[in-house]
Parts: C-alpha cells; sequence; structure tokens
C-alpha cells in the first residue's frame, strides 16, 4: 500500500529483448562462479568465463565492466538472500535477542548451502578490499535491532547500538573466516556463530566489573 492506501501498480512484463539480457547477464554470473570455484578467482580469465558462457567476449563488457564487477554481483545476490530468509517477524517484532539468533542461522544457512563457493568467493572478496569498500549493511541491520532493543530496554542505558552492530558483523566474519578455512559439518557455522552471539550478549566475566575499576 502506498500513502495514499492504493495498491501499488503491479510491474510492467519484461519484453523479450530484456529477459534475453538478463538471461545472459546471470549465464556469465553462473560460469564465472563455477569457474572460480574450481580454479579460484586469480587463475580465472575474462576469455574463459566468456567461453564457458558460450558467448564472445566482448559480451562480457556489455554486462560487466572488469572481472572484479562480479564480485560485487555476488555480495548483491548475498544481500538479497539474507532478505529473502528474514522474514517481517524476524525484523519486527519478539525479543531481539530471538531476532539476532534467527539473523545469525540465516547467515549460517546461506553459507552452508555451498562452503566451497563461499570459500573461493569470500578469499577474492576480501584480497579485492571488498571488506572496507562496501556498505557495512550487515551491520547497519544488526545496529537496526539492537537500536530497537534499547527502546524496549532490552539493553543497558547508554549502550551504542552502532557499537554492538559493527561488533557483531566483525564476530561474524571472523566466524566465517575460520569456517572458510577448516570447514565442518553442516550447521558448524551456525553453532558458532549462535556462541558468539551469546558470548557478546551476556559476556565472559563471572561477575560484572565494578564501576569504579571502570573508571
Amino acid at each position: 500500500m502506498n500513502s495514499t492506501g492504493a495498491a501499488p501498480a503491479p510491474a510492467e512484463p519484461l519484453g523479450r529483448r530484456e529477459r534475453n539480457k538478463l538471461r545472459v547477464r546471470e549465464r556469465l554470473y553462473t560460469a564465472a562462479l563455477t569457474l572460480f570455484t574450481e580454479q579460484g578467482y586469480d587463475e580465472t580469465s575474462i576469455d574463459e568465463i566468456a567461453e564457458r558462457a558460450d558467448v564472445a567476449r566482448g559480451t562480457f563488457f556489455n554486462y560487466f565492466q572488469r572481472k572484479e564487477d562480479l564480485l560485487g554481483t555476488w555480495g548483491e545476490k548475498r544481500r538479497d538472500t539474507l532478505r529473502s530468509s528474514l522474514d517481517a517477524d524476524t525484523l519486527g517484532s519478539g525479543a531481539v535477542r530471538l531476532r539476532l539468533q534467527r539473523c545469525m542461522r540465516a547467515l549460517g544457512r546461506m553459507n552452508d548451502e555451498d562452503q566451497k563457493e563461499t570459500g573461493a568467493m569470500l578469499m577474492a572478496w576480501v584480497r579485492a578490499g571488498r571488506p572496507l569498500l562496501e556498505e557495512p549493511y550487515l551491520a547497519e541491520l544488526f545496529s537496526d535491532l539492537v537500536a530497537d532493543g534499547v527502546r524496549r530496554g532490552e539493553f543497558r542505558e547508554g549502550i551504542r547500538p552502532d557499537q554492538v552492530g559493527n561488533a557483531l558483523r566483525d564476530l561474524y566474519l571472523g566466524a566465517l573466516y575460520r569456517w572458510c578455512m577448516h570447514p565442518g559439518r553442516k550447521g558448524a557455522l551456525t553453532k558458532e556463530l549462535l556462541a558468539v552471539l551469546d558470548l557478546l550478549l551476556y559476556g565472559a566475566l563471572a561477575e560484572p566489573e565494578p564501576a569504579t575499576a571502570r573508571a
């Protein structure tokens, strides 16, 4: 519904030319991911991607300016996958602790679906400096949830949601890197993500540090 209360107009169906373009783009992307997973990102050339996709080399540049752009597409698709797996309940209602747990489970499942592809793409993503260059979408998602928890009194006063969001993103990426280097059985990443979430939320000290000791 829009601001006037009327239902939004349905999107017009794509024409044949647009559908064709989308199919070629997806074929190039799929071919690239397959090759990156099989032989590595640095070892894969644009010529090989075009050949695997069964298109002319020049066609590649109609859709991607350079090979590195495929990493950005990979990141965008992962964000879309995460959004799809997080329903309205995850983001809008319930205890924030439980909503954060659902986020971690969704991230674990997303990476579990293809460990080898995730490992190959993550290493290329890091070497290209993407963690520093791209908008911290995940940190902002976590921060929004924590901010809601602060408003509802679920977190102590004075806590900064952006700091917690950044910390959760850092914990997620650290766990993901370790898992890619030493992948375990299915579900191992999810278990680790839930453990580090609990560690951040509840701490490691047997007793809280006195305020005077922090001064």
